[in-house]
């Protein structure tokens, strides 16, 4: 990874100069063999198709290039894109911690910055757990932890389906088709059918996990679970910050809803910068519960 981004900034530098290049070369990500240049405000798209063009060039591994001209938006969180250079397909082969994922990046949302957490997640789940993905995307975070623990049940749910179906695709890639349970609809709703059931429960979309709480808490099973969330804290310019920004904003939260009888935010870390005094915050709560 180092030696990529060394040559990702190499070849920026030589192309862009150093003072564009400081801007862009930490812009450039690299799912399977497409590369995303997320786009800074304003900045010349000539350029940046200059850049891309080397970057087809001296990068053999890189097939096809994308500038991401919005951030992630929408109720499927999708950016709009413009095409570069090399092929112009939007799917690819992502892999990542030893299994591989069909994926379409105008089509569902995924980022190699979640690689750690999915499989910091996986090592989590003991044997025989029942685990709820809310906001499954392609299915990450659920075939990681099929293929690396042994859990009864993955529950696997989105509202995209696109994602439904690159998911299902997945599942059956990486042999977990019987583990993996796939749903497609809105997880606030599709969770009310599963109250009382799981023994964690996966939150992967800022936008949506603090509102959810409650119902994801009614999905766990009565005396202790597991809540994982990833939630967005703005308006702080250091990482730890952000960290006791969001144990606080959680804290108050969880002391407010009904059914819950104590809980501990066990770990908490910054997963990555999401802009100007943005950090994405990940939380793993233990939750005790006195009843369903």
């Amino acid at each position: 990874m180092r030696r990529r981004q060394s040559l990702l900034r190499r070849i920026a530098m030589e192309v862009l100069g150093p003072a564009d290049a400081s801007r862009i070369w930490k812009r450039v990500e690299i799912i399977g063999d497409i590369a995303i240049i997320r786009r800074p405000f304003n900045y010349p798209i000539e350029k940046l198709k200059v850049l891309a063009e080397n970057l087809i060039k001296y990068l053999p591994y890189v097939k096809s290039i994308w500038l991401a001209t919005s951030e992630v938006k929408g109720e499927y969180r999708l950016r709009d894109f413009i095409h570069l250079a090399g092929e112009p397909r939007s799917t690819t082969m992502y892999k990542e911690h030893g299994c591989a994922f069909k994926v379409d990046i105008k089509s569902v949302y995924v980022s190699p910055r979640l690689g750690y957490e999915h499989i910091r997640i996986a090592k989590q789940v003991k044997s025989g757990e029942i685990v709820i993905n809310m906001f499954a995307g392609a299915g990450l975070f659920s075939i990681l932890i099929a293929k690396y623990s042994k859990p009864k049940k993955v529950i696997s749910i989105d509202i995209n389906p696109k994602a439904v179906e690159l998911m299902r695709e997945n599942a059956k890639i990486n042999n977990v088709e019987d583990v993996v349970e796939i749903i497609q609809g809105d997880a606030g709703k599709v969770i009310e059918n599963y109250y009382c059931l799981a023994n964690r429960v996966l939150m992967p979309l800022p936008e949506l996990c603090y509102k959810y709480l409650p119902k994801a808490i009614k999905a766990l099973k009565p005396h202790r679970g597991y809540i994982h969330v990833y939630d967005f804290i703005s308006n702080v310019n250091k990482r730890l910050k952000a960290i006791q920004k969001a144990k606080d904003k959680y804290e108050k939260r969880l002391s407010s809803i009904d059914g819950v009888k104590d809980f501990s935010i066990v770990f908490a870390r910054v997963v990555r910068s999401a802009g100007p005094k943005k950090y994405q915050v990940a939380l793993d709560i233990e939750i005790g519960k006195d009843r369903c």
